[in-house]
């Protein structure tokens, strides 16, 4: 892709940015809506976007054979991120309610069999067996029903099971009794501002809910810089839970 064809494919995508997540329809129909004009160029433009997304995905230990699901896996990008490792998954199931984004999730699927693309709702989907990891990449915050995602996530998970979360976050404000980073007023009010406009629900209650529902974990707090934001620094976490 030339350069001038990639600048066109980030306006295409900011245009869509700023005119902001549709109201008044279901959750489903905007997602479509929203996600739709842009998701020929989805991948491109959250490569600068989502980070810790390949650290994640590298740090979930995976037996054998193993069974893997993403909830809220649009395009099953986090797919590659597994490289080599991906012979050792016997199933790697997207789930999505985004029409659009699973269109390129099951294009993806024909260069990696064990891929499969479910449209469904993370909140309520469930394999047909225990899984040995589910992941919720920068979904959490787009799921209104957050606290019922992630009781199907670990309801999904086999015992020893893994939950591997990686998202935008702001922390509590002080005092707070969790552990972890504590963000100043500025940031805990520009970024739930920022992202709101696009159906990104930054809460302060996430990562302290997931330390409190699986407290065998691992925990990595950092910042990541924004597209055309140059002295930008968003917040985010890399979470890896076992289930008991």
């Amino acid at each position: 892709m030339s350069r001038l064809e990639a600048l066109r494919g980030d306006a295409a995508v900011l245009a869509r940015l700023l005119r902001g997540m549709p109201r008044g329809s279901s959750h489903a129909q905007a997602l479509a809506a929203f996600y739709g004009p842009q998701s020929g160029q989805y991948d491109r433009f959250r490569e600068r976007l989502l980070a810790g997304r390949a650290e994640l995905v590298a740090d979930l230990p995976l037996p054998p054979r193993a069974h893997v699901v993403e909830l809220g896996g649009g395009t099953g990008r986090n797919a590659e991120f597994f490289g080599a490792r991906l012979a050792q998954i016997e199933s790697l199931t997207i789930v999505d309610l985004c029409a659009p984004l699973l269109a390129q999730a099951r294009e993806r699927a024909r260069r990696i069999p064990q891929l499969h693309a479910v449209e469904a709702d993370a909140t309520s989907w469930q394999p047909s067996q225990p899984v040995d990891a589910v992941i919720l990449s920068y979904a959490l915050t787009m799921i209104p029903d957050w606290r019922g995602a992630l009781a199907n996530a670990i309801a999904m998970l086999r015992p020893g099971g893994v939950l591997g979360v990686v998202d935008f976050y702001v922390s509590p404000p002080p005092p707070q009794a969790n552990e972890g980073a504590r963000h100043g007023p500025l940031t805990r009010r520009f970024w739930p501002a920022w992202f709101a406009h696009d159906g990104v629900r930054l809460n302060a209650a996430h990562l302290p809910t997931l330390r409190a529902l699986l407290p065998d974990h691992v925990v990595v707090e950092a910042r990541a810089p924004v597209p055309y934001l140059p002295l930008a620094r968003v917040p985010y976490y890399r979470f890896v839970g076992r289930k008991g």
